[in-house]
C-alpha cells in the first residue's frame, strides 16, 4: 500500500459496513484494485455484526436495503432480519471477491496528511503506520454506543450492558431488567425480552412515536416471482422508492401532513395499552417527526404487559443495586440493559484526523460538523467521507444515498488521475455555500421544531440530516465540478 503508481493509486477505506463494501465494489468494478478495506473489528458488517440484540431488524423494506447492483430475490420478509442483512453483506463479499483486500483487526487511530508528498499516514492502534493516496471514511453514524451519563454507574454490581453489545452469556429469563431509553434499539428488544423476565423496569426520558410496521413474511410464490422476473423485483424496488420518498415533504415543507401518521400512532396506542397511566405517558408532547420515527407491532402490547413498569421519574442516580429516580424511589434489579443510542454526530471518532498545516479536523469543526456534499472537507485533502454530515435520512434508505457518493467519489479519483501526484482539496467558500444552503433547508424542517433529539449536536446544530429529496442528493452528486476544488501539487517528488 505503500507504493505509490499514479494508475493505481494507493486507496484506504476504513470500515466494512455497506459503505465500506459498496465503495471498494464500486471502485474495483472501475478498475481501482490497490484497495485496503481496513476493520477494526473480525468480521464484515459494521452496526449489522455489532447489534446482535434480540429482534434486532431493518426499519427500511429489505428490496430498497440492498445495492441496487446486487439485488436480492429472497429476502425472508419485507423487512430485513440482522442475521439476513449480515448474510447478505458476506455473500457480496464472496463474489466481488473482496477478501484479499481485508486487514480485519486494524483500528485507525489517526489520520495525518503530508503537505510535501501529498499523501496520508494511517497509525492503527497496534502503532502501525500505512501511507495512503487516497482515504475513504466508511466508519457510519451508528458505531459508537452513547452510554448514559449517570452518577454511579460503574458502582452496580449487577450485569450491565449497551444494546450493541449485547451479552448473550446471561441469561435474563426470571431476571429483574432495568432498560434505560426507548429508542430504536429498546422498540426492538423489549418485546423480545419482556416475556422472559421477572420485572422489567423501562426507564423513559421522552416517548417515543411509534406507527405499525407493514412486515410480513414473504410467500415462496413471491420469492419465486422476484427471481423468474427481475423486472418485477426492480419495479418493486422502485415502487418502495416513491412511496418513501413522498414522505420527504412532510419532513421537510409541510409538517402539517406528518398528523395523519400522530393520529394513527395514537389510536395503535389506545388500541393495545389498557393501563391508563402507561397510555398517558407513551403518548409524545412533541410534533411528530422531530425525533426519530418507529416502526413496530409489538411495542405497545409489550408495554401492556403486567411485568412491564413504565418509569418516567428521571433517574437520579446509579447505585450497587439498582436505580434510584429523583422523586427517591430505588428500583432494585439485576441486570442495566442501555439502549441509549449511538454518538452519532461524533463523525470519524475516535480516529485524531489532521490536514494541511496540521489542523486537526475537530478544529475545523468546533461550530459544528459540515461537509461539501457531506462527502469532502477544506483543508483534508483526498479524504472522502461517506455517510458524512447532513446525509442521514428520516424517509429513505441510506444505501441510496451511499450509492450517490460511490459514484461521486469514483468521479473525483478519476479526476486526481490527470493530475499525477496531486490532491484535491474543496474550496472553502464552496464549502461554506453548501452548509449555507442545507441549514436555511433545516430551518424550516421539523427535525428543527423545539425538540431535543440525537440529530442536533450539543450546540442545537444539525449536522444528520439532509433536507430534501434523494433524488436532487442524487442529481448533486452525479459527478465531481472539478471549480469546486484546487489541486496541490506535492512539495517535493519522492514518491
Amino acid at each position: 500500500m505503500s507504493q505509490h503508481n499514479p494508475a493505481q493509486p494507493a486507496i484506504a477505506i476504513i470500515g466494512t459496513g455497506f459503505g465500506g463494501l459498496g465503495m471498494a465494489i464500486t471502485l474495483k468494478q472501475a478498475g481501482y484494485t490497490n484497495l485496503t478495506i481496513l476493520e477494526k473489528a473480525g468480521d464484515v458488517g459494521g452496526t449489522w455484526r455489532d447489534n446482535t440484540y434480540p429482534g434486532a431488524a431493518c426499519d427500511v423494506q429489505s428490496h430498497f436495503y440492498s445495492f441496487s447492483f446486487e439485488p436480492k430475490h429472497d429476502w425472508s420478509r419485507k423487512f430485513g432480519l440482522q442475521q439476513e442483512i449480515l448474510g447478505y453483506m458476506h455473500h457480496c463479499v464472496e463474489k466481488y471477491q473482496l477478501g484479499d483486500h481485508f486487514r480485519f483487526n486494524a483500528e485507525v487511530a489517526s489520520a495525518r496528511f503530508d503537505d510535501q508528498s501529498n499523501r496520508w499516514t494511517l497509525t492503527l492502534a497496534t502503532g502501525e503506520q500505512l501511507l495512503a493516496d487516497v482515504v475513504i471514511t466508511a466508519t457510519g453514524q451508528l458505531n459508537q454506543p452513547a452510554w448514559p451519563k449517570l452518577e454511579g454507574l460503574e458502582r452496580f454490581q449487577g450485569r450491565m450492558f449497551h444494546s450493541a453489545r449485547w451479552h448473550h452469556d446471561y441469561d435474563l429469563t426470571n431476571k429483574r431488567v432495568a432498560v434505560i431509553g426507548t429508542g430504536a434499539s429498546a422498540i426492538q428488544f423489549v418485546p423480545e425480552i419482556a416475556p422472559r423476565v421477572k420485572q422489567l423496569s423501562l426507564f423513559q426520558r421522552s416517548a417515543a412515536w411509534v406507527l405499525p410496521k407493514p412486515d410480513r413474511p414473504f410467500k415462496p410464490w413471491e420469492q419465486t416471482l422476484f427471481r423468474k422476473l427481475p423486472a418485477w423485483d426492480r419495479l418493486y424496488r422502485y415502487l418502495i422508492y416513491w412511496k418513501n420518498e413522498s414522505r420527504a415533504l412532510a419532513f421537510t415543507r409541510f409538517n402539517g401532513l406528518l398528523e395523519v401518521f400522530a393520529n394513527q400512532a395514537r389510536r395503535e396506542a389506545r388500541k393495545h395499552v389498557t393501563d391508563p397511566d402507561k397510555l398517558a405517558h407513551i403518548i409524545p408532547d412533541y410534533q411528530i417527526g422531530c425525533k426519530r420515527i418507529l416502526i413496530s407491532n409489538d411495542w405497545y402490547p409489550a408495554i401492556n404487559q403486567p411485568n412491564v413498569d413504565l418509569v418516567t421519574d428521571p433517574i437520579e442516580s446509579i447505585d450497587e443495586q439498582g436505580v434510584q429516580t429523583r422523586s427517591g424511589r430505588h428500583y432494585p434489579v439485576d441486570a442495566i440493559i442501555c439502549g441509549t443510542g449511538f454518538r452519532a454526530s461524533e463523525f470519524l471518532s475516535p480516529i485524531e484526523v489532521t490536514g494541511r498545516g496540521g489542523k486537526s479536523l475537530n478544529e475545523a469543526w468546533q461550530t459544528g460538523a459540515s461537509a461539501f456534499k457531506g462527502i469532502t472537507v477544506s483543508g483534508f485533502p483526498n479524504l472522502f467521507m461517506l455517510y458524512g454530515p447532513n446525509t442521514n435520512l428520516a424517509h429513505n434508505s441510506i444505501v441510496y444515498m451511499l450509492e450517490s457518493q460511490f459514484r461521486y467519489i469514483r468521479t473525483c479519483i478519476n479526476a486526481l488521475q490527470k493530475y499525477p501526484g496531486a490532491a484535491m482539496d474543496v474550496r472553502q467558500d464552496r464549502q461554506d455555500r453548501f452548509t449555507q444552503v442545507i441549514q436555511q433547508g433545516l430551518q424550516h424542517s421539523v427535525w428543527s421544531s423545539g425538540c431535543t433529539s440525537w440529530y442536533l449536536d450539543e450546540n442545537g446544530h444539525n449536522s444528520i440530516n439532509w433536507p430534501g429529496f434523494t433524488f436532487t442528493y442524487r442529481l448533486a452528486t452525479r459527478r465531481v465540478d472539478t471549480a469546486d476544488y484546487q489541486f496541490l501539487n506535492p512539495l517535493h517528488s519522492d514518491r
